[in-house]
């Protein structure tokens, strides 16, 4: 089970920071359009739809990322000082009156926006440059499902956690483990292979 969850965390993890890299795209786009507007007086037609896009796309694809970091906003006043089987038996029933609901609405709905977008090949009213916006609304159904996957993980912890009292360990909590483990190695075959010091 581990393996499975491991398995959601690592694919929600390595779409997340692939996603991530927009953010330098991102920049030097808008580097770009600042510099032609402001020093060469001749502004791009297609910026404002580029970092809407590119925004657009990092946002929905950070979204399972951030959820398999535990790391979406939380009022946890009071959750914080509650028992691991209190936290994981309200994050559960959260989980299936609002999560999986909405989840699934989202996918629903965005496949059907995705697909009208991508059969007219839509693109952008907001410029004459006509910058195809069907491959960013084809990424809400994928970023739904997504969720959806990482939610599953979620839902499997809540209900170990509830079994055993204890919170079951997340992907990067193990990596961070193992590189302490690692470390701790280096330096005990640091201060072995230092050899004693003559005595006088």
């Amino acid at each position: 089970m581990d393996r499975f969850l491991y398995f959601i965390d690592s694919l929600s993890a390595w779409v997340g920071k692939s996603f991530g890299w927009l953010i330098l795209v991102l920049t030097l786009g808008v580097s770009y359009e600042v510099f032609v507007r402001y020093v060469l007086g001749a502004p791009t037609t297609w910026a404002f739809d580029f970092s809407y896009i590119t925004y657009g796309a990092l946002f929905l694809m950070a979204g399972p990322y951030a959820l398999s970091r535990n790391g979406h906003v939380r009022a946890d006043v009071a959750y914080r000082f509650w028992k691991p089987r209190t936290q994981a038996t309200m994050d559960l029933i959260l989980y299936v009156i609002f999560f999986l609901p909405a989840i699934a609405a989202f996918i629903y709905s965005g496949w059907n926006y995705a697909a009208m977008s991508i059969r007219f090949r839509e693109v952008s009213i907001f410029s004459p440059a006509g910058v195809p916006i069907f491959p960013l609304k084809t990424l809400v159904p994928i970023a739904g499902a997504l969720l959806l996957l990482q939610g599953i993980a979620e839902i499997v912890r809540c209900v170990r956690c509830i079994k055993t009292g204890v919170w079951p360990q997340r992907l990067h909590d193990v990596e961070e483990t193992e590189s302490v483990i690692l470390q701790e190695q280096k330096l005990h075959g640091a201060a072995e292979s230092v050899p004693p010091q003559a005595s006088h």
